[in-house]
């Protein structure tokens, strides 16, 4: 470092240029100066923002244990578990407040404070941060250590190195390769503010070929975690291009971030597209190869040849894997093939992998494939789980287009477990960024969520409307891997609104997609389906004792529990109130235990129908109206007109109309106005039949 270090400050000295005293005190005036300038410097090797090791500093700065004290009842900062945290963020900007000379002597400090230490970075990167640019043998030093596998260093420290050496290279082309490399580090961290920045400062310098393909990887993949996907795509695969000539790793890194884009579009010619067309290459890794083989084919419409390569990759993913990424491949594989419990297992293991090693950027990835994969099992209370954990620490990196998918899941959960408000909140949250950047996964989920919010408070003709676009083929459908699971609540919606054929061609799509074996709940739901479509009895009742059948085959208590509610009502509408209970009360423990409470009203609402007195029956007037008055009370009171509530409760017109007229009466009550407000007053959870 001769010739390249600040010579203003006597070794020894505080970073003022007081010198420390022998007793190992900073000077008067100094010390709480002095060691926030320490903690401000060293908070700079990790942009994280995070505490800083206090035997570090107090080490830099002579045990000043005094000054520390003094800092803490001051309120400028304080220590937990042998870590001083800065009480206000913005104390960290006294680093650069202060004059070069001070800077660069608390870094010597910090440097000669980690130098009996384990890692060579923290040294390497404060003997950096004290030299005078160009500094090249240091700068090269400190790059060679941020590049070097392993170790403790997290992706913020390595990135905080890379754009330090960049600051100390003499050419333009190192500095600009440099600056890339800490703008993907800052990225993995969940710092996307800092690495586009990095690239920013990148681009001007950066040539052409593999170090511009480089950056134009890192800006297309800030752009998936926060920008239009179809955009990303784009940047993405013209990395791809420019990186395949010298570095077919990330170029292969590019197209598979580029497949990643094009399924949040919901393109699936864009997916293929990006998989390439021969991905066997020589020295290409087997597993990758396997991955995208198998995914390609599943994506061409040819599951039987797609599924042997992508249960291979699901095989790999056993106690040897350590990689994240590997990891997640393995789950998203295992979630196309419809192994639900591979999948768990396998985005579990990543989930704790990223936690524990990084990458950051992962743990949100992680928690949404978890939270996924919970959904489509029909553990409910699971999903919600883990999608409020990833919404937490995808907003807290700046994963928007997450979010999205997180806020679309809790929007789906909420529709489970009864809460219309919460369905609102979270899909109106999907939708917006879903719209802004074209993320059709998001915006399929969502409105998934709000008709079976519809179906499950019996508003039939909305969830149909819904619905229907999104399962039916044209340029409104839903996204390629989601559509197909609507389908049953749609068919559901639209037999008992007389949109039968449309749920007859539904059906059919829904057949052919079930063959595939993509879901273990779909056997069960095809025969729930073709009952509700079928017009002979006989016929009827063999297909919902077939979906119990199956449910019997595949876990989960809700679908279940919706073929249950289905079947009882059909046998109570057939005058067999003795076996529609039996069903019902089936029905009802398994929403209940999976906390399906909108559910679980309308089973306890079809109880009542059949004369089961102990089926919850409401206190108040509204004990004075039978089973069937308290049902079209309670649609009334939501709203719903007369025709509505004859869909809805499979009565006619006439029908609503001389029980609305006895509730009338029975309540004494003269609007359908008064009526709302003596169910709302009676009722605070409203029990939707």
């Amino acid at each position: 470092m001769t010739g390249h270090e600040e010579g203003g400050a006597a070794r020894g000295a505080g970073p003022s240029g007081v010198r420390v005293r022998g007793d190992g005190g900073p000077g008067p005036g100094q010390g709480v100066e002095d060691l926030l300038l320490l903690v401000a410097a060293e908070r700079e090797r990790d942009a994280t923002g995070g505490g800083v090791d206090a035997a570090v500093i107090l080490g830099a700065a002579g045990a000043g244990a005094g000054a520390l004290d003094a800092a803490e009842a001051a309120g400028l900062l304080r220590l937990a578990q042998g870590r001083i945290h800065l009480a206000d963020p913005r104390l960290a900007h006294a680093l650069h407040t202060a004059g070069p000379a001070r800077r660069r002597a608390a870094h010597r400090l910090l440097a000669d404070a980690h130098a009996g230490g384990p890692r060579a970075l923290p040294v390497l990167f404060h003997r950096a941060s004290a030299a005078v640019a160009p500094a090249v043998v240091l700068g090269d030093a400190l790059a060679a250590a941020a590049a070097m596998p392993g170790g403790a260093a997290t992706h913020a420290e390595r990135s905080a190195a890379w754009a330090r050496s960049a600051e100390l290279a003499a050419d333009a082309g190192p500095r600009a390769a440099r600056l890339v490399e800490a703008a993907e580090q800052a990225r993995q961290a969940g710092l996307p503010h800092r690495a586009r920045e990095l690239i920013a400062r990148a681009g001007y310098e950066a040539p052409r070929g593999a170090v511009r393909g480089a950056a134009q990887l890192v800006s297309g993949l800030l752009a998936l975690q926060d920008g239009p996907v179809a955009d990303a795509r784009e940047v993405l695969l013209l990395a791809a291009e420019l990186l395949a000539p010298a570095d077919a790793h990330r170029a292969l890194a590019a197209r598979l971030a580029a497949v990643e884009a094009s399924w949040a579009m919901g393109d699936a010619a864009a997916c293929v597209e990006a998989l390439d067309p021969d991905p066997a290459r020589p020295g290409s890794d087997r597993l990758l190869t396997a991955y995208r083989t198998g995914l390609s084919a599943v994506m061409r419409g040819r599951p039987d040849s797609g599924r042997p390569p992508l249960r291979e990759v699901v095989a790999a993913a056993g106690p040897a894997a350590c990689a994240p990424e590997t990891l997640l491949r393995a789950g998203g594989a295992a979630l196309v093939v419809g192994d639900l419990t591979a999948a768990a297992r396998a985005n579990s293991r990543a989930l704790a992998v990223a936690r524990a090693r990084g990458p950051y950027v992962l743990v949100a990835l992680a928690l949404e494939r978890l939270a996924y994969g919970e959904l489509r099992a029909g553990r409910h209370a699971r999903a919600r789980a883990h999608a409020e954990d990833g919404l937490r620490t995808a907003l807290g990196a700046g994963q928007d287009n997450l979010a999205a998918h997180h806020h679309a899941i809790l929007a789906l959960v909420a529709s489970v477990e009864g809460s219309p408000e919460a369905v609102a909140e979270h899909a109106a949250a999907a939708e917006r960024v879903a719209a802004a950047h074209g993320l059709a996964q998001a915006a399929t989920l969502a409105q998934w969520a709000r008709a079976r919010a519809d179906l499950a408070r019996g508003r039939l003709p909305e969830a149909a409307a819904r619905l229907g676009p999104l399962v039916a083929d044209g340029p409104r459908r839903g996204h390629f891997a989601v559509r197909m699971l609507a389908v049953p609540c749609f068919v559901e919606a639209a037999a008992r609104t007389g949109r039968t054929e449309a749920a007859r061609s539904a059906v059919d799509a829904f057949a052919h997609w079930s063959e595939r074996g993509s879901d273990p709940q779909a056997p069960a739901q095809l025969a729930r389906c073709r009952a509700l479509l079928s017009a002979v009895p006989e016929e009827c009742e063999r297909l919902f004792a077939a979906a119990l059948a199956r449910h019997d085959e595949a876990a989960g208590d809700f679908e279940r529990g919706r073929t249950q509610l289905l079947y009882g009502a059909w046998l109570r509408r057939r005058r067999r109130p003795g076996e529609a209970r039996v069903r019902l009360r089936d029905a009802l423990v398994s929403f209940e235990r999976g906390g399906a409470l909108g559910w679980a009203a309308q089973a306890s609402a079809e109880l009542r129908a059949t004369g089961d007195a102990g089926a919850g029956r409401p206190a108040g007037p509204l004990t004075l109206l039978t089973p069937q008055q308290l049902r079209i009370a309670r649609c009334v009171a939501e709203g719903a007109t007369n025709r509505e509530v004859a869909l809805r409760l499979s009565v006619s017109t006439r029908t609503v109309d001389h029980h609305l007229r006895n509730v009338f009466a029975a309540l004494g009550v003269r609007s359908r106005v008064e009526l709302s407000r003596l169910v709302d007053r009676a009722e605070k959870t409203t029990a939707h039949p």
